[in-house]
């Protein structure tokens, strides 16, 4: 009876956090948006006389369903792959209909390289489920090989339908997104600000740098060579400002215990708050100068650092006008890294593949009503990024599609044609829409019976309540339940278990940018661009996926994540201030210096290794950089806390 408790209370956990309801605020204009581009193109072939022409092209509307308050030159980049993407699946869910065994493996591999691109460059979105979807819709069409072009340039036209509709906000605000993310920073420096002396100073410390890490990227994907304005240069600027305030808290104050006057956090909330503003005003910093300690000149520093930052929204665009030096990583160097051997993102995209493929025979070969179900509810259940957020799909899927058959039934039962399939379209998309942000069973709700209105329209199929809600829930159980059992074998541990052998890999590849970075490397080297850098970013990118993935999973082993995160803390920390130096004037450390520190760094990579406990090295002072050296000593503290593993 003891053993089963704690199983049943995780179970119990499990189905709590399914069906609970997030306190996200409803995307109004988002879901409006979606339902306009999937209602657009139905109303446009009804007004063309081919009603069968505007169901085919809606599912280009889905396009409009992987919009997210990105950058828009990210965003229009992003969507292009997208319509690129359905209109190629269209064209071979055309050809390969009438052949059963070709739906399964072409249906595996467009699930399985969807997740991967989409895991590898971390981008937010629904991922394969709508690519899959609408191979899957094509197949169940009646079959025409012939009209492959017809049905992937319909599906093209709608898809650049709704990449218009996406992009209409960069007509009034074309850095929107940028700004966004760059208040949404302030305010953490803010609070870091607060911090400063408390308990909460690691707990913020961790949420400013992800904060910087995600203004880094969202500045660099909006970035664009032939359109360098004004307002986007003081961006960057005040993100590099962002920077060095950070940075300058952290040499400064990280072993202080008192703590800082409020006025400092106020100022650079002030900051986050006047942002976006035409013409913010410079705060009056005499006063702030006044109450301060005259003698401390780490808070005169520090304010002069907070009054630049202050400043750069109002200086003269002749002060501004410079050259943008964006660092980034390209899509190929990127998705390289996310075919190592210990990538979680390619295990995952070849598990997920495997099982959609296996859906797809079993549903073929017993011969189920509208097969394609049965693969497409294995999809959405394995789209959940671990297994506890599968399980959840599971639950989720379940529970919304069930009430949905029913909401499906009763609107098919009343043969809805024309001007009203395009109403019912806008309406369930939009509904849907508003609810994916509460909790996806919610939105399955309108889901399922929007998906049934446009693939038996397009199937030509007769409607019957009892056939729909029969054959649509055998297919969703059976779907559901092959998704789970294949992630549950499959995935159990793949996370968990590769952990210590990528810390290993992440710590050696750091200790190789340290030699790179404080060595003679010869005239001519770029530390911002050299192998090194690249190769930790690699692995501190598929170390950081391993972790959350590991964290899902079932049953979980608390003690030892809780053991990986300060580690894992350390190690962020240490790279963050690795990739920093790598554009200052760096020192030139003597050899037995920098031998010391690959050795300190080379026996903490074999103490993880082999799940030793490290013994507490020497860390050499780094001149200029003694914030590095902290860190090197924190990691080792956090490796030597053993008794979790």
């Amino acid at each position: 009876m003891t053993e089963q408790t704690p199983r049943n209370s995780e179970l119990l956990s499990v189905m709590k956090q399914a069906l609970k309801v997030n306190k996200k605020p409803f995307p109004w204009v988002k879901a409006f948006s979606a339902g306009l581009a999937a209602s657009l193109p139905i109303l446009i072939g009804l007004l063309a006389g081919h009603l069968d022409y505007g169901l085919i092209a809606a599912m280009g509307g889905f396009t409009y369903l992987y919009v997210f308050d990105v950058p828009y030159a990210q965003k229009a980049k992003k969507l292009l792959f997208v319509i690129l993407g359905l209109t190629l699946v269209t064209a071979l869910g055309t050809l390969v209909a009438p052949y059963p065994l070709a739906i399964a493996l072409v249906m595996g591999l467009i699930g399985a390289t969807a997740i991967f691109i989409f895991g590898a460059l971390r981008i937010a979105g629904p991922s394969a489920i709508f690519f899959v979807l609408v191979f899957a819709m094509t197949t169940g069409m009646p079959v025409q090989p012939e009209d492959a072009l017809l049905r992937a340039g319909l599906v093209f036209s709608s898809g650049i339908l709704s990449f218009m509709i996406a992009m209409l906000g960069w007509f009034f605000n074309p850095h929107g997104p940028e700004t966004n993310v760059v208040k949404r920073l302030y305010e953490e420096l803010a609070s870091f600000l607060e911090s400063v002396g408390t308990k909460t100073f690691n707990e913020a410390k961790h949420r400013v740098m992800s904060a910087l890490r995600e203004a880094d990227n969202s500045l660099a994907a909006g970035y664009i060579p032939w359109r360098k304005t004004d307002y986007f240069k003081r961006l960057y600027l005040l993100n590099s400002q962002a920077h060095q305030i950070f940075l300058y808290i952290v040499e400064n104050f990280s072993d202080d215990h008192r703590e800082l006057q409020p006025e400092l956090a106020k100022s650079v909330h002030h900051i986050a708050k006047t942002l976006d503003q035409k013409n913010p005003m410079v705060q009056d910093y005499k006063n702030l100068r006044q109450s301060s300690d005259k003698n401390d000149e780490k808070i005169e520093l520090l304010l002069e650092r907070i009054y630049d930052a202050d400043a750069i929204m109002n200086e003269p665009a002749s002060r501004i006008d410079q050259d943008i030096p964006v660092n980034k990583q390209s899509i190929r160097q990127v998705l390289g890294g996310g075919f190592d051997k210990n990538s979680i993102v390619f295990i995952t995209a070849l598990r997920f593949g495997f099982v959609t493929i296996i859906a797809a025979i079993i549903a073929y070969e017993f011969g189920f009503a509208r097969s394609y179900w049965v693969p497409l509810s294995s999809v959405a259940v394995m789209s959940g990024f671990s297994i506890v957020a599968t399980y959840h799909r599971g639950i989720q899927r379940a529970f919304g599609t069930f009430v949905g058959i029913l909401i499906a039934s009763l609107i098919l039962s009343i043969h809805p044609s024309g001007y009203l399939i395009a109403l019912l379209v806008l309406i369930l998309t939009f509904i849907t829409e508003l609810f994916i942000v509460k909790n996806y069973g919610l939105a399955a709700l309108f889901f399922t019976p929007n998906a049934l209105l446009m693939a038996e329209s397009t199937s030509q199929g007769g409607f019957s309540f009892s056939y729909f809600a029969s054959a649509r829930i055998i297919d969703v159980i059976i779907g559901s339940l092959i998704g789970l059992i294949g992630v549950w074998m499959m995935g159990r541990k793949s996370a968990s278990s590769r952990l210590p052998h990528l810390i290993t890999k992440t710590i050696r590849s750091q200790s190789q940018l340290l030699l790179a970075l404080f060595s003679n490397q010869g005239k001519g080297f770029d530390a911002t661009q050299s192998r090194e850098l690249r190769k930790m970013r690699t692995n501190l990118n598929n170390l950081n996926i391993l972790y959350n993935t590991a964290a899902g999973e079932v049953p979980v082993d608390r003690k030892a994540l809780d053991y990986y995160w300060s580690v894992l803390y350390s190690m962020n920390s240490l790279s963050y201030l690795l990739e920093n130096c790598a554009t200052d004037n760096r020192p030139e450390l003597s050899d037995e210096t920098l031998s010391q520190l690959l050795y300190v760094c080379e026996s903490m990579a074999n103490a993880a290794s082999r799940k030793r406990i490290p013994t507490l090295k020497e860390v050499p002072h780094i001149e200029k950089f003694p914030s590095i050296q902290k860190e090197l000593i924190a990691l080792q503290k956090s490796l030597r806390n053993e008794a979790s593993i």
